[in-house]
């Protein structure tokens, strides 16, 4: 079997996704273009040796529809004969797109795999796709289908966790991702020229580093509302040891809406020899679960833990976790199922503070993860995403 190593991880800034936002002038493809020029441009590659595209995009329609790896390539005026393939599984979708990649390279079926994921929210809003499993209350109670903040409201129930809990969760994420801003430790980000509003976005814009315990306080539940029209009681007749949904979740310590893209290049041995390329790390296993549809995103904790499992390991043996902030009461189920001390996860911030660019985030947070193993010189890392129905993807990486 071939061992699969990534070889470079680049990301546009993620921008606001509103029609303020720096990105939201550009179109999905025109972001895609810009990595694929930056990918050619910094490793040296022969574009006519690239073996396949994967990109993750969750909300496939109007200008992410119609198999957007691959029309990108096109819009970019890659080499035609380049396949492409656009991967649905959530907000786990950039984490499996390097999955499936490093599966290709290893079965032999590939050389070298380009992955990643590509999401503008401000452009195309989620549930644009207006899947029905979604619209349709009748379907989607009886798929489980609910939205994600009301299965964090679930998950905050089931390990009594508090509104001000959860806003400290909210506010280490803003403290550290500010920090590692203004520190210039995210070295991934590829700086990216929007020529309508006549500016170049070169950093991250969700991030609110003004924010306080005080001011989270101030904002009101975000879910109370769906959990009186029915939500609340499904999830009791489910979880019977309840006797209330605890409501904790607001704007502020829920995951931000954001503009981004991500590409890596994941490729085996002969890529290196053949470009002067040092690999960066190399992926020793990957898995994917799902976990009870109505914590909707709890997936990540037990894609994690099945992961090292497998591994023979534990907490105490991977340096740096970079997990899936899919709200804030996530955050603390990891911590609490994995045993998996604070200076060790999510050390640069999450989504909540970074914004969730949803097919991107899990591409993205490979990056920031080997950009920070690189800068404290450590060796080994997981990333893990939620995504919708309890699904989660986690990945466990050695640096070369």
């Amino acid at each position: 079997m071939n061992q699969a190593y990534i070889y470079e991880a680049i990301r546009t800034p993620r921008g606001r996704a509103k029609d303020s936002g720096g990105l939201y002038d550009l179109t999905p493809l025109d972001l895609m273009k810009v990595l694929y020029d930056a990918m050619a441009e910094r490793t040296g590659l022969d574009k006519n040796n690239v073996d396949d595209v994967i990109l993750g995009c969750v909300t496939q329609a109007v200008e992410q529809a119609a198999n957007i790896a691959k029309t990108s390539l096109m819009y970019a005026g890659w080499p035609q004969h380049i396949p492409g393939m656009t991967i649905n599984r959530f907000c786990s979708s950039g984490l499996d797109a390097i999955n499936l990649a490093a599966l290709k390279i290893n079965a032999g079926q590939a050389g070298m795999v380009l992955a990643g994921g590509v999401e503008m929210m401000s452009r195309v809003p989620m549930l644009s796709d207006k899947a029905s499993v979604f619209a349709d209350v009748k379907l989607a109670t009886q798929c489980r289908m609910l939205m994600m903040g009301s299965g964090a409201d679930l998950i905050a129930s089931q390990y009594d966790v508090t509104r001000e809990e959860a806003d400290q969760i909210a506010l280490q994420s803003q403290q550290r991702a500010a920090k590692a801003r203004q520190e210039g430790w995210f070295k991934s980000i590829v700086p990216v020229e929007n020529t309508i509003k006549g500016i170049t976005v070169s950093a991250d814009e969700c991030i609110r580093e003004q924010t306080t315990l005080a001011s989270l306080a101030d904002m009101p539940p975000a879910f109370a509302d769906l959990g009186a029209k029915g939500v609340d009681q499904l999830q009791l007749h489910a979880n019977k040891q309840l006797s209330e949904i605890r409501h904790v979740h607001t704007a502020g310590n829920s995951p931000a809406m954001a503009d981004g893209a991500a590409l890596l290049l994941v490729g085996d041995q002969s890529v290196g020899e053949a470009y002067g390329l040092k690999p960066r790390a190399k992926i020793i296993a990957a898995t994917s679960v799902c976990d009870d549809a109505l914590t909707v995103i709890s997936g990540c904790a037990k894609a994690t833990q099945k992961l090292m499992d497998q591994q023979g390991i534990t907490s105490a043996d991977v340096d740096l976790f970079e997990l899936h902030e899919a709200f804030a009461a996530t955050v603390i189920k990891c911590q609490r199922d994995l045993d998996i001390d604070n200076d060790k996860l999510n050390v640069n911030g999450g989504v909540i503070a970074l914004g969730h660019p949803m097919g991107a985030t899990g591409a993205i947070m490979m990056g920031t993860l080997l950009d920070e193993l690189e800068r404290r010189d450590q060796k080994t890392g997981i990333v893990a995403a939620s995504g919708a129905v309890g699904t989660g993807t986690a990945l466990l990486i050695e640096r070369c």
